[in-house]
């Protein structure tokens, strides 16, 4: 039996997403304003973190595998001088630096760090992430009372620069059971706060990046602030937060969607085919070899976005070798089963 097809309206949704809300919630809202369950994100953000949450309503929801993939930017808060669980604010304080330790780091100690995790790196996720640990996630081990460390892996700051440091004093905090034994007499505490742009590959946890800075610093770190300013090349002008988007449900019927071709322009080279090539794509058959990408610039080169002569995106293609012959062959089809015919 072929699969049933999505009617009604595709496209992308760019959400300003508040904190406080998982990307699942922002996910079911959609769900409930686009009227469909067929409802994708391209990648999460963690509950205290805030901007871009780029999701796929219809057919665009195949267009996620890519979009993940895009490089992110990061604007950021990274406090030292204290430790936690979860390398953010959300979790336990494990460790609290001496008062003379945090107060003899400077500015130029910071950005010799922050010049160590710059370019290419091996990264050590979060502990508590939803990476898969013998099939269970990291931060259902982590909850469960296990010590869990990752596999670094390779990841790309491609920017990390430091726009503000401040010095201040915050109250006495309470420490788990895991605390390093600090003396904490005082009512406060001194800690630096930096605020950072970041932008990185896909993968890369900025809450690490925050924990490595202290580490590195032997102060301890985490973030306290985190908003997602771009993805790919769309940013925090596209979105629209959770009440702009019900707003535009109850003016206008329906929300407005950044268009599915518009989406794959952005991140493919494009064909124009032919009505006979459009109906063989959509039947899942191969057509003549697509050209060389014209486009150094796209960062998936070797897909190209074939759309039909009315402007429908029809398939993603591939060029491959088949029985000795060059041809483009459909590595994803967005209107299998349709016919096409020529403009005039």
């Amino acid at each position: 039996m072929a699969k049933k097809q999505h009617v009604g309206p595709s496209g992308l949704v760019v959400v300003d997403k508040s904190g406080g809300m998982t990307s699942h919630d922002v996910v079911s809202r959609v769900r409930r304003l686009a009227a469909t369950r067929k409802v994708g994100h391209a990648g999460t953000l963690d509950p205290m973190a805030t901007g871009v949450l780029i999701l796929g309503v219809g057919k665009a929801t195949k267009l996620l595998t890519w979009i993940v993939g895009e490089s992110k930017t990061y604007t950021a808060t990274i406090r030292l001088g204290l430790a936690t669980v979860t390398d953010d604010a959300e979790g336990e304080v494990t460790s609290v630096a001496p008062a003379d330790r945090v107060n003899a780091v400077s500015r130029e100690d910071i950005q010799a760090q922050v010049q160590r995790l710059t370019g290419e790196i091996m990264q050590v996720p979060s502990s508590v992430s939803a990476i898969k640990v013998d099939g269970v996630r990291s931060y259902a081990k982590v909850r469960s009372g296990e010590d869990v460390t990752l596999q670094a892996r390779p990841v790309t700051i491609s920017r990390f620069e430091v726009h503000d440091v401040r010095r201040l004093s915050i109250p006495a905090v309470e420490l788990s059971d895991a605390a390093e034994a600090v003396d904490l007499s005082g009512d406060s505490l001194p800690v630096i706060d930096c605020d950072v742009t970041v932008t990185c590959s896909s993968g890369t946890y900025i809450r690490a990046l925050a924990r490595d800075i202290g580490v590195g610093l032997g102060v301890g770190g985490h973030l306290t602030a985190l908003r997602r300013t771009q993805v790919g090349q769309i940013g925090l002008d596209a979105a629209y937060d959770l009440e702009e988007l019900s707003q535009q449900r109850e003016k206008r019927g329906a929300l407005e969607l950044f268009p599915l071709e518009d989406a794959a322009t952005a991140l493919f080279c494009t064909r124009r085919v032919s009505a006979a090539e459009a109906n063989d794509l959509a039947n899942g058959r191969r057509i003549p070899p697509s050209a060389e990408p014209s486009d150094p610039t796209k960062k998936f080169a070797h897909i190209t976005a074939a759309f039909a002569p009315n402007g429908t995106l029809v398939a993603l293609l591939e060029n491959d070798t088949f029985r000795g012959e060059k041809v483009a062959a459909p590595t994803l089809v967005f209107e299998a089963g349709s016919v096409f015919e020529e403009i005039s």
